[in-house]
């Protein structure tokens, strides 16, 4: 069966060119001529890849990605920009959002066909992992443990791909299910009314992504970022409400992952409030060094640092060099290495 290609292109002369050469290599082609034809026709016929303009009236490509993000049956559809020379400065924009790959036009036939077998072939890979079926949910009422269920449905949903500094949601965004954090790290943030960041939370494999959102029905309270490139799977609601309203154990794993997440920020909060400078940083290492579990050490920025232990970014500076001079830690660029873990823990407590 062939794969299905949607074209989301304004320009005629443009898009009746990629459709007869997509044809010919025995794609099945769809066509829109502005953005929220592409979208109503990407929700509708859920094609394998999708093609799209930057520049478009009604609803410009960015706009299509951020809607098509915001629906988990189109959210995994591999994205690729077309963007004329002119606009390549926009594209981290788009690669933040999301989008796997863009192309430059005017691009030739082969460059078109490699980049959209390549997207294709990777998403094959990524499915492979995840191939049962979801629909075995309705299955539920059989089941005994719902710890394993949830588990089941995990291993079961398609992952995504996140760039390093990409936007996983925003603070204000409506939640739309819950997101588990296959591999990486995600750093969550609020922003302080003289705009400053302020670090909420690092995230790592195996931690969950929005619980409070979820529970609370409310959109999410602050803004999740890539720390690094990570793959996520997102849990729609409705499955998650189903397996909450039928296993009490599923529900209280989540109320103990808010009760915690409370009581960190708890913690959190009073760290700030009442440490010092250097009792701070200290903090702020070693929760770092533990959640990395390596003995070579993590990367952080220093922007990242600053919200995570509520300094500026020159304290931030002066800090670490003080704690390299005492040989605390090592650092190279973003790299730091602990030294001396008791010392540091000490100077926390």
């Amino acid at each position: 069966m062939s794969k299905q290609v949607l074209i989301i292109e304004d320009n005629d002369d443009i898009r009746e060119n990629i459709v007869e050469i997509l044809e010919l290599a025995d794609f099945s082609v769809l066509q829109a001529n502005n953005g929220k034809t592409g979208v109503d026709l990407a929700i509708k016929n859920k094609p394998d890849i999708i093609l799209c303009d930057i520049m478009m009236p009604e609803l410009d490509g960015y706009g299509v990605l951020y809607m098509l993000n915001k629906n988990p049956e189109t959210a995994t559809i591999p994205f690729i920009f077309l963007t004329a020379k002119a606009e390549r400065l926009d594209l981290r924009k788009g690669m933040e959002m999301g989008a796997d790959d863009y192309l430059t036009k005017p691009f030739d036939d082969i460059e078109l066909l490699n980049a959209i077998e390549t997207r294709l072939k990777k998403k094959e890979q990524q499915q492979s992992q995840y191939n049962n079926p979801l629909d075995r949910i309705n299955g539920l009422l059989s089941k005994n443990n719902g710890l394993a269920e949830l588990k089941r449905i995990i291993a079961e949903r398609k992952s995504r791909q996140f760039k390093k500094n990409q936007v996983i949601y925003y603070d204000g965004d409506k939640g739309n299910g819950l997101y588990i954090i296959l591999s990486g790290k995600i750093k969550t943030l609020k922003l302080a009314e003289d705009g400053r960041e302020l670090m909420t939370g690092i995230y790592t494999t195996d931690d969950y992504l929005g619980v409070n959102a979820m529970l609370s029905n409310e959109p999410y309270a602050d803004t999740a970022t890539a720390l690094e490139d990570s793959q996520l799977c997102l849990i729609p609601r409705e499955q998650l409400d189903e397996l909450i309203n039928h296993y009490p154990d599923v529900a209280r794993q989540f109320i103990n992952i808010l009760a915690n997440d409370v009581r960190n920020k708890e913690e959190q909060l009073l760290h700030l409030a009442y440490n010092s400078v250097r009792k701070r940083m200290a903090e702020s290492l070693l929760r770092l060094y533990k959640q990395s579990n390596s003995p070579e050490g993590f990367k952080i920025s220093r922007e990242d640092l600053a919200a995570m232990a509520g300094m500026a970014t020159e304290t931030v500076s002066r800090t670490l060099t003080d704690f390299k001079d005492e040989s605390l830690i090592e650092k190279k660029g973003s790299l730091i290495t602990i030294l001396d873990e008791k010392r540091l823990a000490k100077m926390k407590n």
